[in-house]
């Protein structure tokens, strides 16, 4: 079994909500860390049934636990009334819940007690580099890191079973949308759009909608943890740069089921575009499982001239993804224009270069060595 990185060691103190896309491991981490804890299980229709009904029942169950204990509720967002009960016993019980489900917005959307800040919350991502015993990239790059679509040798009919009958299935359950295929359009033109700057009017152009629709359908990605937006730099210095941010999926074996890619190969285009995609995907698991306080950015400039993949904080570091097996002084325009308006700035090329080196003053790093120094605390820090 793989070690998570997520521990949830907050849980001893506080109560959690921990959300993530379904697949990403959460059961599985919750029944690994917390073997003896009372868990409800609310996809099993019997426990579903018996506590809509009468969810005062989990009250009078928890009751009889000691002060401390852990709880865990898993798929809390299918009987928000539980949450008053959650709420009822975390003040006067000192009972710990964990709150697990693969989005809150359907608590928000009904209006659900949210705890009041009384629990922390926890996102569960896709495995990372760091979790994988002899990692693959280029076996990341084509199927993504959901556990179940790495672990195996041919992920397709996995993704395209998870892709119709979570992605856009469970999203009409859930009465986000109306038009299934008004949305599906929408997400493979988002897909189109996966790493790129979002331009809703061409996006809403080609789904046949408008463009306040195409913003609440990304809102709804967003919001499920299906996507994550990734804001531009805005610091202005001496180059005017854009500010519309950029669209990911939160796997990148989703974006490639999506846009029909399949048996990447290095040196070509749509590898490229995987491989950066993979490599963000890194930095936002990072960024959160390490609890930093630095953002996430990229860098554009207006006449598009120059662009950096990722800016890490106030112009802390800038990070360059190329999937060359040589990078050479034309791929470090970006990162030397951006180091004029930033000179503290930390340059940085993650690549499939064989070894590390020093070009320029630019730091070229391996993949695999990037993704080791970047969870050892040695890229962000």
């Amino acid at each position: 079994m793989l070690q998570r990185i997520l521990q949830l060691n907050d849980v001893k103190d506080d109560s959690l909500f921990l959300w993530g896309p379904r697949q990403t491991g959460k059961s599985t981490l919750l029944k690994t860390l917390f073997p003896e804890a009372p868990y409800y299980d609310l996809l099993k229709s019997e426990e579903y049934t018996k506590y809509k009904l009468k969810p005062s029942l989990l009250r009078e169950e928890c009751e009889m636990l000691d002060a401390g204990s852990v709880v865990i509720i898993d798929e809390v967002q299918k009987i928000p009334a539980l949450l008053d009960e959650v709420h009822w016993l975390i003040v006067n019980c000192d009972i710990h819940f964990i709150l697990c489900g693969s989005s809150a917005r359907k608590l928000r959307r009904e209006g659900a007690n949210l705890l009041g800040g009384r629990a922390l919350r926890k996102t569960m991502h896709p495995l990372v580099s760091a979790e994988i015993p002899d990692f693959d990239i280029d076996k990341a790059v084509n199927g993504g890191m959901l556990p179940r679509h790495y672990l195996v040798a041919n992920p397709q009919k996995r993704l395209q079973a998870y892709i119709g009958d979570y992605l856009q299935q469970e999203i009409i359950a859930e009465a986000l949308v109306r038009n299934l295929g008004s949305f599906t359009r929408f997400m493979e033109v988002a897909a189109l759009s996966d790493g790129e700057m979002v331009n809703y009017t061409k996006i809403a152009s080609e789904c046949g909608v408008s463009s306040k629709t195409v913003k609440e359908y990304f809102a709804i990605l967003d919001e499920t943890l299906v996507g994550f937006s990734v804001p531009a730099y805005s610091k202005v210095v001496k180059r005017r740069v854009q500010v519309s941010p950029k669209f990911y999926y939160f796997d990148v074996g989703v974006a490639n089921y999506l846009l029909r890619r399949s048996n990447l190969k290095r040196g070509t285009a749509e590898y490229g575009h995987a491989f950066e995609h993979l490599i963000i995907q890194e930095i936002v698991a990072y960024l959160d499982y390490s609890e930093s306080d630095k953002k996430l950015s990229f860098w554009h400039t207006q006449n598009n001239a120059y662009e950096v993949d990722a800016v890490i904080g106030d112009a802390e570091v800038a990070i360059e993804i190329k999937s060359s097996e040589s990078v050479n002084s034309s791929h470090l325009k970006g990162l030397k224009a951006f180091k004029e308006e930033h000179p503290d700035c930390r340059l940085v090329v993650v690549s499939l270069d064989e070894k590390p080196r020093m070009l320029n003053g630019v730091e070229i790093w391996p993949v695999a060595k990037f993704l080791e120094k970047l969870w050892n605390n040695q890229i962000i820090n």
